[in-house]
């Protein structure tokens, strides 16, 4: 199994962006401290991996996340969600003890 997935929705979403910004199809998810429930998701484009990233490839597609970041998504699947709410990129987290309505931060 691998340390966390990117699902064809969002692998799709980033080819899209990246192309649109002419830059690499890399996709950075960071977890920060902050958000309504103690931690927060980050994502944006990456021009290349750095030192201590792992890195997860679907659809010619790379999704990074860094060491720290990495411990508390282990397990996780990156997703592209269209809804009456909007779009946006969605983590299913099995390591999240209770989340927000926004979708976007999360606690352990």
């Amino acid at each position: 199994m691998e340390a966390i997935d990117l699902t064809s929705s969002a692998a799709a979403r980033v080819l899209a962006i990246a192309a649109r910004q002419n830059k690499p199809p890399i996709l950075r998810l960071s977890v920060e401290g902050g958000g309504c429930a103690g931690f927060q998701y980050r994502f944006g484009l990456a021009d290349a991996p750095g030192e201590g990233d792992t890195a997860v490839a679907r659809d010619g597609v790379t999704l990074l996340v860094d060491d720290v970041s990495l411990d508390l998504v282990r397990g996780a699947a990156v997703d592209f969600v269209e809804s009456l709410g909007g779009a946006a990129f969605r983590v299913t987290n099995p390591n999240a003890a209770s989340g927000c309505g926004c979708g976007t931060s999360f606690s352990i």
